[in-house]
């Protein structure tokens, strides 16, 4: 269970929805509808998490044993480094610049409506279908020897913490629209400034992450 906690909150590095959460925050005018607006963008991206760790995780009880063995295998150390090698390669050619995908869904999430809650979702599918750590984090929970009861009960807490710093990034926004001239406004408004090497280095982290926990797995 800590192997697939530990890959949940390493999937929580969600660079795309703290982009828009940001982009939201920052064209909204004070006073505006950002925590409703935001609360259905992140539950979306809940459900859309929750909804496609589901057949994964049936996926991976349904092979069974060659998922054990896969990742019990040196092996698997060696394809962690890999994975991890060429997310430094993407995020160095500016693989993680999700500026135009965020200017996009922006236009649907001006007013707090289905298709905020939708957006979310698609997000939250296409971040966690996309991320090494979402099926390794579920790779582990499925060969983890616990109830099918307990895995599936699981997914909640997985989905949920897969979401925990984007949570914490809008809970940061709100307070800085509240008081701009804070500290973390300062903060907010020079990450604004930065946003390239903040996602960069997000993109960075995850890859020594990866590589570091394969050459411990080696």
């Amino acid at each position: 269970m800590f192997q697939a906690v530990s890959y949940a909150l390493l999937d929580s590095i969600n660079v795309l929805l703290i982009g828009v959460i940001v982009a939201i925050g920052v064209v909204l005018p004070p006073g505006g509808k950002y925590r409703r607006i935001v609360a259905l963008l992140v539950g979306g991206d809940w459900l859309g998490v929750f909804l496609s760790s589901i057949p994964v995780l049936l996926l991976f009880d349904s092979i069974g044993e060659p998922i054990r063995r896969a990742i019990e295998s040196p092996w698997f150390g060696v394809v962690l480094i890999v994975v991890g090698a060429l997310s430094a390669v993407l995020t160095w050619r500016g693989g993680g610049d999700s500026s135009q995908v965020v200017a996009k869904v922006m236009r649907w999430l001006r007013e707090p409506s289905a298709n905020t809650l939708l957006t979310g979702m698609v997000l939250g599918a296409v971040q966690s279908l996309t991320s090494a750590p979402f099926y390794i984090g579920l790779g582990f929970l499925s060969v983890g020897g616990f109830s099918a009861l307990i895995r599936y009960t699981a997914l909640v807490l997985y989905a949920s913490l897969a979401l925990s710093l984007p949570f914490i990034a809008a809970i940061v926004v709100g307070m800085v629209r509240r008081r701009p001239r804070s500290l973390a406004g300062r903060g907010f408004a020079w990450a604004r400034e930065h946003s390239e090497q903040m996602a960069a280095g997000a993109g960075y982290f995850v890859a020594v992450v990866l590589i570091l926990i394969g050459i411990s797995h080696i």
